[in-house]
């Protein structure tokens, strides 16, 4: 699952990141209501969560110009106005779902499955709307296994979790530092360049699965399908 999340508070920010992305999801960061919109629609994410309180525009603001722009990504608020107004001028802005600051971290990521998953029934009347897919590959969100066809993939945890993450962002480059954070969160006593290695071992195993994992100088990584020969 691919997040946006927007929050303008660096610690809380960091906080849910790590907590996202060690249940397998990606996430983007944006700390102001502008850049936001503009990696909203480049970038359209599974799920929004968005805080109010900006530094350039209010988070309803944001909201409102993202319904109008015809952006249909659910959205969850986050904030700490906890009033039963607040909420209600919230949901009537188009947000999906709302959380009161302080909030627990496992309702907050039940709540984003919740408006995933609620999503895409109601955009998707096919099997796999709990699925990731790229090329020949698939994969279940809930159980976070990987298929080549119909052949369950022999990976590690961490390959698995790396390859998730190039999947949710197919097609588009992910930094070293961020595959880095993702598949090693919060482990500051492994050394940066194992991330080279967890590549290395997957791209093996990638290697007759029709799907290439790229390096890109100076960008990091992509997932890129290998042209078919079957006419």
């Amino acid at each position: 699952m691919h997040l946006l999340l927007v929050e303008d508070d660096i610690s809380l920010h960091t906080t849910l990141r790590r907590s996202f992305e060690r249940s397998g999801m990606v996430v983007d960061v944006c700390k102001d209501g502008a850049h936001a919109l503009q990696q909203w629609q480049a970038n359209p994410p599974d799920v929004v969560v968005l805080d109010l309180s900006l530094p350039d525009m209010d988070g309803l603001e944001v909201l409102a110009q993202g319904r109008a722009a015809k952006l249909d990504t659910p959205v969850l608020i986050l904030t700490a106005r906890g009033t039963v107004g607040d909420r209600i001028l919230g949901l009537n802005s188009g947000a999906d779902d709302y959380l009161s600051k302080p909030f627990d971290l496992d309702e907050l990521e039940a709540r984003v499955r919740a408006l995933h998953r609620r999503h895409n029934n109601g955009v998707r009347d096919t099997p796999d709307h709990d699925m990731l897919r790229w090329g020949h590959l698939r994969c279940e969100l809930e159980s976070g296994a990987i298929y080549h066809q119909q052949q369950l993939l022999d990976l590690t945890p961490r390959e698995s979790t790396l390859l998730r993450a190039l999947m949710s962002k197919a097609g588009h480059a992910m930094s070293k530092e961020r595959l880095f954070e993702v598949v090693f969160p919060g482990e500051s006593e492994v050394q940066f360049e194992a991330i080279e290695v967890v590549v290395y071992r997957l791209r093996k195993k990638l290697s007759d699965k029709g799907v290439q994992l790229v390096t890109l100088r100076g960008l990091g990584y992509l997932l890129k399908a290998e042209p078919s020969h079957d006419h």
